[in-house]
């Protein structure tokens, strides 16, 4: 007889069009839940498409995917939104979270401040993942680490959001960073 399901909750964030909702599918063992919507009027100005061009929606409330480690142990996998007028859902999408992914896109490398602020301020541990959409890494991660000045303590990694291998070392990423973060907490 099997006992009691335990779960664990994985928060991705990062700007607009950085691949959140990307890697919530790409990771997910059932259909993930997206909430995207036709991007509308209200984006125009405010939201910097330049880098994606042919993006015609954005996630107005979340995604939201699962994975099943055993049998007895289930990841939910969380995507906030990316546009500044729905950052309101972030704190409740943050809710009961071991970790976070802040997902970067280097060619607007100023949109991860504020997804890097929101976890730091709440001391929440996190990971940087740089998704290489082109499959080709364009900056040294040191020099990410530098200009997004992240802790040396903070993992940081390349990763394509599309890949699921890829996805999932990201993943494991969290947790590994999350168990030594609060392990450090109860030793110190």
């Amino acid at each position: 007889m099997a006992g009691p399901t335990s779960s664990a909750k994985i928060v991705v964030a990062g700007g607009f069009g950085s691949g959140k909702t990307t890697l919530v599918g790409a990771v997910s063992e059932i259909d993930p839940l997206t909430t995207e919507a036709m991007m509308t009027e209200a984006s125009t100005g405010v939201d910097d498409n330049s880098a994606t061009p042919n993006k015609s929606t954005t996630t107005v409330a979340m995604d939201f995917g699962r994975i099943s480690l055993d049998s007895d142990l289930v990841l939910y996998v969380f995507g906030t939104p990316g546009q500044h007028r729905f950052w309101f859902m972030w704190d409740d999408l943050a809710v009961g979270a071991i970790g976070a992914v802040v997902l970067v896109d280097t060619r607007r490398l100023a949109d991860a401040f504020p997804s890097i602020d929101f976890f730091e301020n709440r001391k929440l541990p996190y990971v940087v993942a740089i998704n290489c959409f082109d499959r080709l890494l364009h900056h040294q991660i040191e020099d990410v680490r530098h200009a997004l000045t992240i802790s040396p303590s903070v993992p940081i990694m390349a990763c394509d959001a599309r890949e699921r291998e890829s996805a999932k070392q990201v993943l494991i990423s969290v947790v590994q960073h999350a168990i030594a973060h609060d392990s450090a907490l109860r030793a110190g």
